[in-house]
């Protein structure tokens, strides 16, 4: 028998360099299973517990490399399931082809054993959404799979009808030698002039920078230093330069730093480079703002601008660099610095607190200090968010990954494993909440089975504690928040990995060290205290009264 309809999916992924795909088997992918099972040296299959993990762990893995990452589920429930982890990957932005299967064509529309609709499920997560319908089409049907995935940054979906998988593959479809050209735009030079007029004109400059500059680090620093304008740093940009940078503010907003929500406040311009952030309330009411972005549809989006820049950020800049007069006054930069130099020391007071419960903010220092100088963190959603985005100084070479966008929790544990599989040889971490964790833990066993030596970074104050800080800025009594959770270090150990749990301060640093040279994976559950807030930087009016509120109808009405 000659190649089949699944041969050829197959051959189309390691064509562009696919290496893995994650997921779950069911009689209906059967056949795609079977192609990958006889290419043992040039793809292979990841068995996950849960297809959400495994479209979570592809969405990360596309995050770190910017390729295509792969995932399958079967008909029905399994591709379902896929969803919540491809929205990482849609809101993302990053390039996912998920592959899921289908009952056989005869049998469609005939309300059969797990036939559902996916292809109208997926609608509104996929920029490419199809069933294959035809050998003689399949081939062309998954080369534009894969292109608008490539192109579009985000998520292809192939619904596979399992009789079509099985049976004879069509002619085979070339593709373009070139298959991605893709416009790289230039802002023009009128309006790098523009740029720079205003920009003469502005005394208080502030920088805030998101992942679209990440390639243009080195121009972003020297725009900084010419113009003596501090850097601000979104969440999805905290390890786009280090934490102790001297043009470093720290990040914005809830997850922020207080000097960096105060030079926002005293701007008079504001350079938005590769970012539209969209909690706007943080951001200044009386600066010009001036946004650079390759893509036309962000620029404003959320975000009144004076100036567009529509273009590539590091060529955008390096027009703007060519035709900018350095500045000489730094007094505000100064003020900036002197600012964030007190906020710093502040932070010790917490980092190095031999407070019990540990405070969250030590978990967060030490770990710094033991994923080492090329660590790779992948951070839960939560108040872990919060401690891990202030108290980690992210230094030169390390990376830390957040689901910035839908925040999705239990994200930490499948992020971490993509990564584990990208950079086999770093340090991986994921510093994730008890709740959580709660949420895809079943996928430790899977990082115990392919042997990937993630240290998992357990939070465990007993609560839903961002849930219950939410609650109360709003005026509401804390409810419904409290866990009962497991033992986690128990669970690694009966997964067949490294267990250890901290309630001690000085127990915290020699753990995770011993974590870490085990190089098994392992889990660190350290009991932090619970009733650590995770206050923004500014506490506003609204925000006091809520919390006054709660307290009293905690207190007089339980």
């Amino acid at each position: 028998m000659g190649p089949t309809v699944a041969d050829a999916v197959i051959e189309a992924l390691i064509d562009e360099g696919v290496e893995r795909v994650y997921g779950v088997p069911g009689d209906a992918v059967n056949a795609l299973l079977d192609a990958i099972r006889r290419r043992p040296d040039r793809i292979r299959f990841i068995l996950t517990r849960h297809e959400e993990n495994a479209a979570l762990i592809a969405a990360y893995e596309a995050k770190l490399t910017g390729r295509l990452a792969a995932c399958v589920g079967t008909g029905g429930p399994g591709g379902i399931h896929l969803l919540n982890g491809l929205y990482e990957a849609k809101m993302e932005g990053v390039p996912v082809l998920a592959l899921t299967g289908q009952v056989a064509l005869p049998m469609i529309g005939t309300d059969y054993f797990q036939e559902v609709d996916l292809v109208r499920i997926f609608q509104d997560v996929a920029v490419f959404n199809q069933m294959l319908v035809s050998p003689e089409s399949a081939g062309l049907v998954v080369a534009r799979a894969i292109r608008a995935a490539r192109t579009e940054r985000g998520v292809a979906h192939l619904n596979l009808p399992e009789d079509l998988a099985r049976g004879p593959a069509g002619p085979t479809f070339r593709a373009s030698p070139i298959p991605y050209a893709q416009a790289c735009a230039v802002a023009s030079p009128q309006q790098v002039a523009h740029a720079l007029e205003r920009i003469s004109k502005g005394e208080r400059i502030v920088l805030l920078v998101g992942k679209g500059g990440r390639a243009a680090r080195a121009e972003i620093l020297e725009l900084a230093e010419r113009l003596k304008a501090p850097i601000v740093k979104t969440l999805h940009g905290k390890d786009l330069l280090p934490d102790d940078h001297p043009m470093a503010l720290g990040g914005v907003g809830l997850l922020g730093t207080r000097p960096a929500q105060d030079a926002l406040d005293q701007a008079d311009t504001l350079l938005m480079i590769g970012t539209s952030y969209p909690y706007t309330q943080f951001l200044p009411t009386k600066a010009q703002v001036i946004q650079i972005d390759r893509a036309p549809e962000q620029i404003g989006k959320r975000y009144p601008v004076d100036l567009a820049l529509v273009g590539d950020a590091r060529e955008t800049l390096q027009s703007l660099l060519a035709g900018l007069t350095p500045r000489t006054d730094d007094r505000f930069l100064g003020s900036c610095r002197a600012a964030m130099a007190k906020w710093r020391a502040a932070q010790a007071d917490a980092e190095e607190d031999d407070a019990l419960p540990l405070r969250p903010q030590r978990v967060a220092r030490e770990m710094a200090r033991a994923v080492g100088p090329r660590g790779i963190v992948s951070v839960d959603v939560g108040t872990v968010t919060v401690w891990m985005a202030r108290n980690f100084p992210v230094s030169e070479d390390q990376r830390m990954l957040f689901s910035g966008w839908l925040a999705t929790m239990g994200s930490g544990l499948p992020g971490a494993m993509a990564a584990q599989w990208v950079h086999p040889d770093r340090r991986v971490a994921a510093a994730v909440g008890d709740g959580g964790f709660a949420m895809t833990l079943t996928d430790f066993v899977t990082a115990v089975r392919y042997q990937l030596p993630i240290v998992v970074v357990v939070f465990n104050n007993g609560k839903l504690a961002f849930i219950q800080f939410e609650e109360e800025v709003e005026g509401f009594p804390d409810y419904g928040t409290d866990l009962v959770n497991a033992d986690y270090a128990a669970w690694a150990r009966a997964c067949g990995g490294a267990g250890y749990t901290v309630r001690e301060p000085a127990q915290l640093a020699p753990t995770l060290e011993k974590a870490f040279a085990d190089r098994r994976p392992a889990i660190v559950d350290v009991f932090t205290r619970p009733e650590e807030r995770p206050m923004p930087p500014h506490l506003t009016l609204t925000q006091a009264t809520g919390f006054a509120k709660s307290l009293l109808r905690e207190k007089f009405f339980p």
